[in-house]
């Protein structure tokens, strides 16, 4: 799979937790979206960082967990 996005925020704690179980998972390379300083995604994404989206525009909202995301992942394409 490709075209992974986690969107985050800067000093975000649910944000390193949502980092450390996509390592525990070993997903696949992913991109990280910062959205603080982009008003558009800071409309969307504001009070849901952390999100996972894929290149099919499906989105995984915190809180995950290892399994989840591996049952997600496998689920996508």
């Amino acid at each position: 799979m490709s075209g992974l996005v986690l969107y985050q925020r800067d000093d975000c704690h649910l944000c390193d937790l949502a980092l450390a179980v996509l390592a525990q998972a070993r997903a696949p390379e992913f991109d990280s979206v910062f959205i603080d300083e982009d008003a558009t995604l800071e409309e969307r994404y504001g009070v849901r960082v952390p999100v996972l989206r894929d290149g099919a525009g499906r989105e995984l909202d915190w809180p995950f967990d290892a399994a989840g995301l591996g049952a997600w992942l496998g689920d996508g394409s």
